[in-house]
């Protein structure tokens, strides 16, 4: 062997070991964030550094779809009372994505499973670190987009009409807002059980979408008395109401249900008149609010329930979750996406839903141009 060729891999030593000093490429991810209370322009898209590592019993996802609700709304005016933090912060409590990597412990999940995903808050980012307990494997065959509509809507509507209402054959009810999300899967919801007469409050515009989802009978809340329409079919009112309105239309909903009928209350959309915080429409809420003793109920022989998803624990929706899944496999429920929106365009998103232009459900996605169904 020749000196020339004992000296040559001494010679490229000192490259390599340049090579190997280069810094990795620092990885970055898109977040919509909250930066204060207020309108629209409140929320930003942000760039993050740095790839979020998982603890024991954590796993890494990458967001795929997103879904926004009417509580997103209310908390971007400072009006919702379960922020896990004031501002700047990430809101979103559902989402669906893929499975990027897992901490210690956690053994039910892989890299490149499909989730579904809950939490209060933090998950419009497109890369998120979460309990693994706060996850579900989607079913063969959803969507993402489909898979980021159910937790929220659905576990709502769920709990509220087998859970307190206890639907029964035969019954009736009247679904506010019936073409939002809520609305539609409470309709799907009630479609399982046999003979149930549904009212469903929208604009006439939407009353052949909702038909189809299965309301028996559209109102048209913007021109007509939905108090009067129901009693000029039903005299005796209904046995339940689900409310997400508040203030007077509390009393209204209380006062149409048959004896022994239930209103579930479960919003304040009354509240959001404007892109900001209205002083007037909050006063108008509180001033009509509804108010009633416990003999009042004894005498009525009816009741008022409330449910706020916020205030439940992860392990009181499990259970939810995976009913709700089984009845997606057996062609039950089937989300309706309204639109897809990207990070960039949440405000229009949002204006979307609060101007009541939705059917269905409104998603948000890292990386989309807007569509329609």
């Amino acid at each position: 062997m020749s000196v020339e060729e004992v000296k040559e891999p001494q010679q490229a030593a000192p490259q390599q070991e340049a090579k190997e000093q280069e810094p990795e490429p620092t990885i970055s991810y898109k977040a919509i964030v909250l930066t204060g209370f207020g309108g629209y322009d409140k929320l930003k898209v942000e760039v993050k550094k740095g790839l979020p590592a998982p603890k024991s019993g954590e796993i890494l996802v990458r967001v795929k779809a997103c879904g926004l609700n009417f509580a997103d709304l209310m908390a971007r005016q400072g009006l919702y009372d379960r922020l896990p933090s004031s501002p700047p912060l990430i809101l979103g409590m559902e989402c669906s994505g893929v499975v990027e990597m897992i901490g210690d412990d956690v053994t039910d999940r892989k890299v490149g499973d499909q989730v579904i995903v809950m939490n209060r808050g933090g998950l419009w980012s497109e890369l998120i670190v979460i309990p693994v307990s706060h996850t579900f494997l989607m079913p063969d065959g959803m969507s993402f987009e489909e898979a980021a509509a159910i937790p929220v809507n659905y576990v709502t509507a769920y709990m509220m009409i087998y859970d307190f209402a206890n639907l029964r054959p035969n019954q009736s009810i009247l679904i506010h807002m019936a073409a939002g999300g809520v609305g539609t899967a409470a309709t799907q919801l009630c479609k399982a059980v046999k003979d149930v007469t549904i009212f469903g409050t929208a604009s006439a515009s939407k009353h052949e979408i909702i038909k189809e989802n299965g309301v028996t009978h559209p109102i048209d809340y913007s021109t007509l008395d939905y108090v009067e329409e129901v009693r000029k079919i039903s005299p005796n009112g209904v046995n339940i109401v689900l409310d997400p309105l508040g203030g007077g239309d509390t009393t209204k909903g209380f006062n149409l249900l048959k004896p022994m009928g239930k209103i579930v209350l479960f919003g304040a959309a009354n509240i959001l008149t404007g892109p900001k915080r209205s002083p007037l429409a909050m006063a108008k809420i509180w001033w009509n609010k509804f108010s009633i003793n416990g003999m009042q109920l004894l005498h009525s022989n009816k009741a008022v329930c409330g449910y706020h998803l916020g205030c439940l624990e992860i392990d009181q929706l499990t259970d939810v979750v995976v009913k709700l899944l089984s009845l997606y496999k057996e062609g039950k429920i089937k989300p309706r996406v309204d639109s897809v929106w990207s990070f960039e365009q949440i405000g229009d998103a949002m204006k979307q839903m609060q101007e009541r232009k939705n059917i269905g459900k409104v998603i948000l996605v890292p990386e989309a141009k807007k569509t329609e169904n």
